[in-house]
C-alpha cells in the first residue's frame, strides 16, 4: 500500500472541497482575498483558494423586518405607540457587506428614528388619516438613506397604532358628534326638497282649480278606506260629473 500516495489524494480531494463552492440562486458570495474585496461572486459554481479567500454569503431575497412599538409624540402634542414592518433587500451584496458592519441592524435602528420623525411632524388626524402617504413618505426617506449600504426598501407599513383610553373617548364622542351633524343636515336637505315640492304643487293647483278638486276627493277617498268610513260626495252638477260649483261632502261612520 503506497501511503504517500494515498495521503497526497487526500490532500487534493481536501483541497479541491475547500475550493470548489456553490451559491443559490437567490445568494451572492462576496470574496475578501488576504482581506481584499475581489468582488461578487454566484449564482452558482466558482472556485477560490483555500485558506487564502474568505467569503461572505448574502441573501438578495426580499426581507421583514419588525420596527419595535415607538412612543411618539404628535404635533398636536397626542401621545402614541406605533409599530411597523419594513420590506427590504439587497441590491448590491459587496455595499451590504463593505459600507455598513451590520446591514440589518443599521436599518431598524434608522427605520425607528425616521419613523418618529416624520410622525411627530403630524398631528393625531393626519396620522389616523393619511397612513398610506405617510408610509410612502417614511419609505423614500429609508431608501435614500440605505442607499449608500446597497439596500433597497421596498415598502413600509405602520401595523398599529394604539391611542391613550381618554384619547379612544375623545374620538368616540367626536365620530357620534360627526354622525349626528350629518343626519340633521340630511334631514334639513330633505325638508327643503319637499317645501320646494309643495310649492310648486301649489303654484299648480292655483292654475288649475280642477286638479286641486280631484286632489281632494282622492284624499276623501283614502281617509274613508283608512278609517272605516263611506264618503258620499253631493255635487251641484250633474251626477257623477264635477262641475265647478264646489260640492258638499259629508262622511259617515260605516256600521
Amino acid at each position: 500500500m503506497n501511503i504517500p500516495l494515498l495521503v497526497g489524494t487526500l490532500v487534493v480531494v481536501v483541497i479541491l472541497a475547500l475550493s470548489i463552492k456553490i451559491v443559490r440562486q437567490y445568494d451572492r458570495a462576496v470574496v475578501f482575498r488576504l482581506g481584499k474585496l475581489l468582488g461578487e461572486r454566484g449564482p452558482g459554481l466558482f472556485v477560490i483558494i483555500p485558506f487564502v479567500d474568505r467569503l461572505v454569503k448574502v441573501d438578495l431575497r426580499v426581507r421583514e423586518l419588525d420596527v419595535p412599538k415607538q412612543t411618539i409624540i404628535s404635533s398636536d402634542n397626542v401621545s402614541l405607540d406605533v409599530d411597523a414592518v419594513i420590506y427590504y433587500k439587497v441590491k448590491d451584496s459587496c455595499k451590504a457587506i463593505v459600507e455598513v458592519e451590520d446591514y440589518e441592524a443599521a436599518t431598524a435602528l434608522l427605520a425607528q428614528t425616521t419613523l418618529r420623525d416624520v410622525l411627530g411632524q403630524n398631528e393625531l388626524d393626519s396620522i389616523l388619516s393619511k397612513r398610506d402617504e405617510l408610509n410612502k413618505e417614511v419609505q423614500k426617506i429609508l431608501d435614500i438613506a440605505t442607499d449608500p449600504w446597497g439596500m433597497k426598501v421596498v415598502i413600509v407599513t405602520m401595523r398599529d397604532v394604539a391611542l391613550p383610553e381618554n384619547m379612544l373617548r375623545a374620538i368616540a364622542r367626536q365620530a357620534e358628534a360627526e354622525r349626528e351633524k350629518r343626519a340633521r343636515i340630511i334631514l334639513a336637505e330633505g325638508e327643503y326638497q319637499a317645501s320646494q315640492r309643495m310649492s310648486e304643487a301649489a303654484a299648480f293647483y292655483e292654475k288649475t282649480p280642477i286638479a286641486l278638486k280631484l286632489r281632494e276627493f282622492q284624499t276623501l277617498t283614502e281617509i274613508a278606506k283608512e278609517k272605516n268610513l263611506i264618503v258620499v260626495s253631493i255635487g251641484a252638477g250633474a251626477a257623477g260629473e264635477i262641475g265647478t260649483t264646489a260640492g258638499l261632502t259629508k262622511a259617515f261612520t260605516e256600521k
